[in-house]
């Protein structure tokens, strides 16, 4: 790919003093009594989130992320005593996410590996104790068992391993099993346990399908009231899914972004999803970053599709500069007219892909026109995404954020974004 000037973005041009007392570490109790910040077009002004209706357009479209964060985190300890900590990133075997989760006796993963230099060979088993579905209610015991296995793939930095889980009790599923012996993997830098309350409080109220390893948290200020008011306010919605992984709190640690990698996410959009965009001018409120990066990815496989129809799902990928490698535009309603006849011709009426799309200033937005977002870390790449959003104003918002007592990150408070 030719040089391009986002890839010299220097990373400690986006940095900002955050104090560790502006984290939130738990959410408010009510959800949308979190504050919100409006930017539109260069002003700032806040209000409560149950308000945010009142901002957007009647006959708009609104698209959220409903994947669902699952209880990833995984602990064995050996006989040594040591503890090792195994973390699910994604299936590999079966590599479709819901058949992986209904899967029973044994499944493999990409993971990372906490402790692993205390786990050179042999298997790690726990045993877990599961409530029977059966009517009785009764504890039956299983035990579960984890299994490195060579991986060729990429894995330059060593932290990706292919683990086989087996388990004792045939019955059971995969996602029945993670539901009794995972943790839900809150972020590290709440800097505290994950608690009962998390299982709750850190998934969407629309969540459904399962597959996150973080949540999409600008949806955390969602309540069946807000829903309601959006209905009621003529605000039509859609629902996407991306599954987080884990890269989502890789930090960039290179001094230029081109020199950082970015993780690859699984997307799915429904037909009646392409359908809808089209209906609404091509144009889109995101609820999230995971929903723009889904959004904004299907202007890039719409592309590929007009330039060859004939492409697999998993060519369909988006890879993480493909935003900006010079190919010549195609209209955005063309682009997503092809991924239309894709579907038609394929007889699906799901797109399952995956995407590694970076978005950063010197990107231009192809379908997402407003961003319900929350307050994210210094030198990340979600805070070049947003800069890139609001064509570089981003300190305007993060200075009047800090400036009026808002909370930061996942627990933290929302900002509606309309430049």
């Amino acid at each position: 790919m030719k040089d391009n000037p986002t890839q010299h973005i220097r990373i400690a041009d986006y940095n900002y003093p955050l104090p560790d007392e502006r984290i939130a570490k738990y959410p408010l109790a009510e959800r949308d009594q979190s504050k919100l910040l409006v930017y539109n077009k260069g002003v700032v002004t806040e209000d409560r989130f149950e308000h945010l209706p009142q901002y957007l357009p009647a006959g708009a479209l609104m698209v959220m992320n409903n994947t669902r964060v699952i209880q990833a985190r995984l602990r064995f300890r050996k006989e040594t005593g040591a503890l090792i900590e195994v973390f699910c990133m994604e299936p590999l075997l079966p590599q479709e996410y819901q058949q992986n989760f209904a899967t029973q006796g044994s499944v493999e993963w990409l993971c990372m590996v906490g402790n692993l230099k205390r786990w050179k060979e042999g298997s790690l088993s726990t045993k877990y104790k599961v409530r029977s579905t059966d009517g009785d209610g009764a504890e039956q015991d299983f035990t579960l068992t984890a299994e490195r296995l060579p991986y060729d793939a990429t894995n330059a930095d060593g932290t990706k391993h292919r683990i086989r889980f087996s388990w004792s009790n045939p019955a059971l599923s995969f996602s029945e099993v993670l539901a009794a012996a995972g943790e839900l993997p809150i972020p590290p830098y709440l800097n505290r346990p994950t608690e009962e309350s998390d299982l709750r409080t850190y998934q969407t109220v629309y969540s459904k399908v399962k597959g996150s390893v973080a949540a999409p948290t600008a949806g955390l200020h969602f309540t069946e009231r807000v829903l309601r008011a959006l209905d009621s306010a003529g605000i039509d919605r859609e629902e996407v899914t991306l599954h987080v992984g884990a890269g989502t709190f890789k930090p960039v640690k290179s001094e230029e972004i081109g020199q950082h990698e970015m993780h690859s996410e699984y997307i799915v959009v429904r037909r009646q999803t392409v359908e809808k965009l089209l209906a609404h001018q091509c144009e889109a409120i995101a609820v999230g970053t995971t929903s723009v990066r889904t959004l904004e990815s299907l202007y890039y496989i719409g592309r590929k599709l007009i330039a060859s129809p004939d492409l697999t799902e998993e060519q369909l990928a988006v890879s993480q500069w493909e935003p900006y490698d010079g190919t010549p535009d195609v209209p955005v309603e063309a682009a997503l007219q092809a991924i239309l006849r894709y579907l038609d011709v394929h007889h699906l009426p799901v797109l399952h892909t995956s995407t590694q799309i970076i978005i950063a200033p010197g990107y231009e937005y192809r379908i997402v026109r407003r961003m319900v977002t929350n307050f994210h870390q210094p030198q990340s790449t979600l805070l070049l995404l947003v800069s890139a959003f609001v064509h570089g104003d981003w300190r305007t918002i993060y200075d009047y954020a800090l400036g009026h007592d808002f909370r930061f990150l996942s627990y933290g408070d929302s900002s509606l974004l309309m430049p």
